[in-house]
């Protein structure tokens, strides 16, 4: 099968590396600096299986069409990507694999829905070098259909992808993917620190401060009616237990979870884009808690503040303290 990962940064050259290890044909599209280093070296993927030098192809265009489609890029690309695309995926499986919640419709306004699944990563995956990925800890993939049910073809992806990452069906994707958000909503401290996830959740107030965003999105989603959907090893009803626990059990509980991280520093997404210079997804994750809020009359001050002081971060490259952190907060919540 010819295999197309569009916007092979992270998370993409990962999962295609695996593949094209596992024997797939795949083609990475990238930037030309990655694209330059794999072709001349392969790619390096370090972390949870060891040090693995994977040879596969990379190219700056997709310039064929493929068997199956893997949308990689950030959800501020999708839009643009998918009309660059759109020539070479008629009628082939596209699979969306951004965090947040609105890229299925950026994508499906653009290709139509009836060939779009969208995919939930769950794992963690750092690039800061060209031709070098980092994968920690070893995770799963969710896949489902956003505009239909899950059928034969849709199995036969998540064979494809089970070859690289292990890969679990859901028939409710859209609920898996506001999960992962609740999640993620600790992708946006790192982002504004600099720590790693893991030194973030070692810090109890910047672990309280998790807790409370959260909430926050738990209390958007209730509020909006949106149906949860349990991912591999985080049930829908757990996470809604730990939340409603007090604040400091909850916090400790956190950083107990947090410990399934590993050792190896988990940057999150939002701080990979700040220090290369780049637009980061902070609107589209802890910025899709504020705009639902507004929607549904439910406060988010935490998240509102954080989503500040990333952009703040953006514009001057300056990372902040806990104590900065905490103080900002305190201050635009009143």
């Amino acid at each position: 099968m010819r295999v197309a990962v569009i916007g092979a940064g992270a998370i993409g050259s990962v999962v295609g590396g695996l593949l094209a290890r596992a024997h797939e044909d795949v083609t990475l599209v990238g930037r030309r600096p990655h694209v330059d280093a794999i072709n001349r070296n392969g790619l390096r993927i370090d972390g949870a299986l060891g040090a693995i030098q994977v040879r596969v192809r990379a190219a700056e265009r997709l310039d064929f069409r493929p068997d199956l489609a893997l949308l990689t890029v950030k959800t501020q690309g999708v839009a643009a990507t998918a009309r660059e695309i759109h020539r070479h995926v008629v009628g082939v499986p596209v699979v969306t694999m951004q965090n947040g919640v609105r890229s299925d419709e950026l994508v499906a306004d653009v290709l139509g829905m009836e060939d779009i699944l969208s995919c939930v990563v769950l794992f963690g995956a750092t690039f800061l070098e060209p031709g070098s990925v980092t994968y920690s800890p070893q995770g799963r993939l969710v896949l489902g259909v956003p505009f239909g049910a899950v059928e034969e073809r849709t199995r036969a992806v998540a064979t494809i992808l089970g070859k690289a990452v292990p890969t679990h069906l859901t028939a409710n994707i859209a609920g898996a993917h506001w999960t992962k958000l609740i999640i993620n909503e600790n992708n946006a401290l790192p982002a504004v620190t600099g720590l790693s996830i893991q030194e973030v959740n070692r810090q109890p107030a910047l672990r309280s401060l998790s807790v409370l965003m959260m909430r926050e999105a738990a209390a958007t989603i209730a509020a909006a009616g949106i149906k949860l959907a349990s991912l591999p090893g985080v049930p829908a009803t757990a996470l809604r237990a730990m939340l409603r626990l007090p604040l400091p059990a909850a916090s400790r509980l956190l950083g107990v979870l947090s410990r399934s991280l590993g050792t190896t520093p988990a940057l999150g997404s939002t701080l990979q884009s700040v220090r290369r210079g780049e637009e980061t997804e902070i609107d589209y994750l802890n910025g899709e808690v504020v705009a639902l809020g507004r929607r549904t009359g439910t406060p988010t001050p935490c998240n509102a503040a954080v989503v500040k002081l990333v952009h703040e971060v953006e514009a001057t490259g300056t990372f902040l303290t806990t104590e900065q952190v905490i103080a900002a907060v305190k201050r635009t919540i009143g």
